[in-house]
């Protein structure tokens, strides 16, 4: 019998803020853990606003929170560490794992893993300085797929509550398939509890992980659930089938988080673009979607949109 596991949402910027968390947890649930989008100071040693509203407690309806920070200096990963314990978390991820060349050519995100005396000097004095649980996400390596394995050996002074692992090189982005091969090395050499991120794209995917990582109980997913908002659930109920209210719930979910982008964003573009980012990944669950998505595109206005929504919903109701 299957052993119980842990379900965990990974963070991407621009689209797992509090108000699509909220209205996850609420139409579909599933997942156990969520994680904050990344924490970012840019040179100013200040926490921006959007970060703020996105990690104030009063705005988060789900169960498990944990903020995480992307940077390369001591002195900012000890202000987000501070600033997150003040609001009351208990744990702070420190994101090794992002591949984006604007961040990684700056040495942080997944361009740090292969600079270990920084991660050391980093760790160092947050577990002197700050009383808050640390946990990482990182990638592989950036540039091949032993950078992390060279990094455990360091790892290993400090207390670090888990090491979730996108099982990618940075250098890859989201392209070519997960290396589990390489995620297996790091099971057999890491000195911490790993989690596994990457690529669970449906119950079967998530099961053939689990039948080849027995070890591991705490998965983590990312673009899968923005694609498909049901999946945790399917997971975790172990469906292979999608309930019958499969578009009415999500038809609920997309209005959810609509009116509530519309009424921050204020005005027709940024709406667009964000619903745009948004159906990027929602058209994967329908039949044709490249089709889907071209219908998205094509709408240029509220009333447009709303229209080729309503289109896309009634012809998978029929």
């Amino acid at each position: 019998m299957p052993q119980p596991f842990t379900l965990l949402s990974s963070p991407l910027q621009g689209f797992t803020d509090f108000r699509f968390r909220n209205a996850l947890h609420k139409y579909f649930g599933g997942i156990d853990v969520f994680y904050a989008p990344y924490i970012r100071f840019n040179g100013k040693p200040e926490i921006k606003s959007s970060y703020q509203r996105d990690l104030n407690p009063d705005n988060n309806e789900v169960p498990i929170l944990i903020p995480q920070v992307m940077t390369a200096s001591v002195d900012e990963f000890q202000l987000a560490a501070n600033y997150v314990k003040d609001l009351g978390y208990d744990e702070l991820n420190w994101n090794l794992g992002c591949p984006y060349p604007m961040v990684t050519k700056r040495g942080m995100g997944s361009g740090l893993i292969a600079n270990i005396d920084q991660i050391d000097a980093i760790l160092d004095r947050v577990h002197q300085e700050v009383d808050i649980k640390i946990s990482m996400k990182m990638r592989l390596g950036y540039e091949h797929t032993g950078e992390i394995l060279e990094s455990f050996e360091t790892l290993e002074k400090y207390p670090l509550k888990s090491i979730a692992i996108h099982a990618r090189t940075g250098k890859q982005l989201y392209k070519g398939g997960v290396h589990l091969d390489a995620f297996q090395a790091c099971l057999d050499a890491a000195p911490h509890t790993l989690y596994y991120n990457g690529d669970i794209t449906s119950v079967e995917v998530f099961k053939q992980r689990q039948e080849r990582f027995p070890a591991v109980n705490h998965w983590m997913i990312g673009r899968g659930l923005i694609a498909d908002p049901w999946l945790p659930n399917m997971i975790k109920n172990d469906l292979n089938n999608y309930p019958a209210d499969r578009w009415s719930r999500f038809s609920e979910f997309h209005d959810t988080i609509y009116e509530q982008y519309d009424a921050f964003l204020q005005g027709p573009t940024p709406i667009k673009m964000k619903m745009q980012g948004f159906w990027n990944y929602f058209a994967q669950q329908f039949d044709n979607p490249q089709k889907t998505f071209k219908k998205i595109k094509k709408a240029n206005n509220p009333r447009a949109y709303k229209a080729a929504v309503s289109e896309i919903l009634n012809s998978v109701n029929n």
